[in-house]
């Protein structure tokens, strides 16, 4: 692909100015990271001169290689490619990375190097734990991800890794072990969405019928297996689908490869290309360049990138967290202020589930990350002076992978991204916005700092003042809606949902609930300290509030009847409640931790977590 010779826009000067405070304020940091990579950088190159690695450590690692790939490695310092994968049978996303590590080894052997399965990673499914106690887990998994991926980096056999992976906590956990090992390329390899089934609007629909108890549950049963119905990720835009969009928007995979259904025929073809890629960057010479891993392709602009993409599509607010601990992993502070200020000059340009009624495969259709890459650039919004695993410049990521005919071995073939968006329903050019800013927002006032997705919430309802009705469980929350106690206006307080409280659960069953009450005719807005993920809502949600309930945070001293202002506009978040009074009310407790499922293991990880506002992980306080 040979870029073309159009100028570019000049950065625009809001996304120029936080890129260049994030490079000011990180600099003593970041050069220390860098320093380490120079370090691994070195060593690597000592181990492919065979003077690092001795003969019994060499040994170990190759005795389980197929004889062909054995003596490729003992005969010539060639390549080797660790994959490392979250492969499981629960995660519909992940379930057909069964068959990759066979494709990625044969591809590799393909081009003169050897892959080796490096390590597997948990991986747990936010959607069969919601509401459950083993999404008293779900975020810590990340921290735990990152550590595996470590783990399965750390024999130092590896010229470029491969990380197979799409959900949830998964692809930043990955990332945040790959950085890690920063001196190595590193490539991510998607299975893609499964096909469209009961769509998003008809499962939620469904869902608040039977929060009013007028659908059986077989039926909602019935609903909810129509919607996810097959491999591939859930089809509405979540926090598996923002990372998607994300690592696409950071030049961390090949384009297009994103929103490839599992079961197009270019899927195969993306996973080979992948390892071919990888190949091709692991036999760059390590000593030869300071750009050659994951770790300096990652810098401030990139991680712009990343944010402006999040904000122009509406996405998980899940990301506020995980790309904060990110950019700590690489040696960056990126604060939500941050975020907040580059939301307020990004347009919003895409209608997806929940914020709209089309979910992923109708966004590829109308034009996909290609379109809308494209628009940003020409904005001045996204940085194009960034490495990417395909080079220098974002150019790439603006072609749209094209149907081709496998059997033939036409293999990828990219042309530039539609002219006009194909559905502008669901995707619109930056002329042409959904609405003039970003899907997030931050806001602070003297109940703490929180953040709250307006792209799917309604101009009238992004600003109420009401009495607080405060509760410490989901499940509390819900009794409370199925005994009728929500007959006014009310800002529904539900605290002790932090990380150090309970490992910070996701909040969304209250989401049908919560919805109905509108419905009614109630306004009504969330403020928590727990999360409510991608798939948040039509209802305002300040969440991740911080500090937390169970560190002291002014939530621990609201009272029923408080009066509290959540306004979306303004970025406040507010407790009419003079601070002599609140000065001597004595907090409410946090409850005692449960045990059981798996829970009384994470102990150390409540207790050293970090505020959501730093990335809520024990890896980085």
């Amino acid at each position: 692909m040979t870029p073309p010779s159009a100028k570019l826009a000049a950065v625009h000067p809001v996304v120029a100015s936080v890129t260049a405070a994030i490079a000011r304020r990180s600099q003593p940091r970041r050069g220390l990271y860098l320093s380490t990579l120079a370090m691994q950088r070195t060593h690597r190159a000592e181990r492919l001169a065979r003077r690092r690695l001795s003969a019994a450590n060499l040994a170990h690692g190759y005795a389980a290689l197929p004889r062909g790939d054995k003596l490729r490695v003992v005969s010539e310092p060639v390549p080797m490619i660790g994959i490392v994968s979250a492969y499981n049978d629960v995660l519909s996303a992940h379930q057909p990375l069964a068959d990759y590590p066979a494709i990625v080894k044969d591809e590799v052997r393909r081009h003169a190097a050897v892959a080796q399965f490096a390590g597997g990673v948990p991986a747990m499914c936010d959607g069969v734990t919601q509401g459950q106690p083993g999404m008293e887990l779900s975020l810590f998994s990340r921290d735990v991800i990152a550590m595996s991926t470590a783990i399965a980096l750390t024999h130092d056999l590896y010229d470029g890794a491969m990380l197979l992976g799409v959900c949830d906590k998964i692809v930043p956990g990955l990332l945040l072990g790959a950085l890690s090992f920063g001196h190595l390329p590193a490539i991510f390899v998607p299975a893609g969405p499964m096909p469209s089934g009961l769509s998003n609007k008809d499962k939620a629909s469904v869902r608040k019928l039977h929060a009013q108890g007028k659908v059986k549950a077989s039926a909602l049963l019935d609903a909810e297996m129509a919607a996810y119905h097959s491999e591939g990720t859930c089809t509405f835009y979540g926090t598996a689908n923002s990372n998607q969009l994300l690592l696409d928007a950071m030049g961390l995979m090949l384009p297009g490869a994103a929103f490839v259904q599992p079961q197009d025929a270019r899927r195969a073809s993306l996973t080979r290309a992948a390892a071919a890629r990888i190949t091709a960057l692991a036999k760059q010479t390590p000593a030869g360049s300071d750009r050659t891993g994951i770790g300096e392709w990652i810098d401030e602009k990139v991680l712009v990138n990343a944010i402006v993409a999040l904000l122009a599509t509406g996405g998980s607010t899940n990301h506020t967290m995980h790309w904060v601990a990110i950019a700590q992993a690489a040696g960056f502070e990126l604060t939500w202020q941050d975020i907040d200020a580059l939301s307020r000059v990004t347009p919003l340009l895409t209608r997806l589930y929940p914020n709209g009624d089309a979910d992923v495969n109708d966004f590829d259709r109308a034009g996909g990350t290609a379109f809308l890459f494209r628009e940003l650039l020409a904005a001045g919004l996204m940085h194009d002076d960034v490495q990417t695993v395909m080079g220098r410049g974002m150019w790439p990521y603006t072609q749209a992978l094209r149907v081709h005919d496998a059997r033939a071995g036409a293999g990828l073939v990219y042309r530039p991204a539609l002219a006009e968006s194909a559905d502008h329903d669901v995707l619109r050019p930056v002329s042409r916005p959904f609405a003039p800013e970003g899907g997030l927002r931050m806001l602070g006032g003297n109940l703490g700092e929180a953040v709250v997705k307006v792209s799917a919430v309604a101009a009238e309802h992004r600003a109420i003042t009401a009495p607080a009705q405060v509760f410490d469980t989901q499940a509390a929350v819900l009794a409370a809606f199925n005994s009728n106690r929500f007959d006014h206006d009310c800002v529904v307080i539900v605290r002790f949902q932090g990380p150090r409280a309970c490992g910070m659960p996701e909040l969304h069953q209250l989401t049908p609930a919560l919805s109905v009450l509108l419905d009614r005719g109630i306004r009504v807005a969330l403020v928590t300290d727990g999360r409510m993920s991608g798939a948040s809502g039509r209802v305002p949600a300040a969440i991740h509030v911080t500090p937390e309930a169970a560190s002291g945070g002014a939530l621990a001293r609201v009272r029923d009847g408080d009066v509290v202002t959540v306004d979306c506009e303004q970025g406040t978040l507010t407790l009419h409640v003079d601070s002599e009074t609140l000065a001597v009310r004595v907090p409410a407790s946090a409850p005692v931790a449960e045990a059981g499922w798996g829970r009384e293991l994470f102990a150390v990880f409540r207790d050293n977590v970090g505020y959501a506002n730093v990335g809520a992980s024990v890896l980085f306080r």
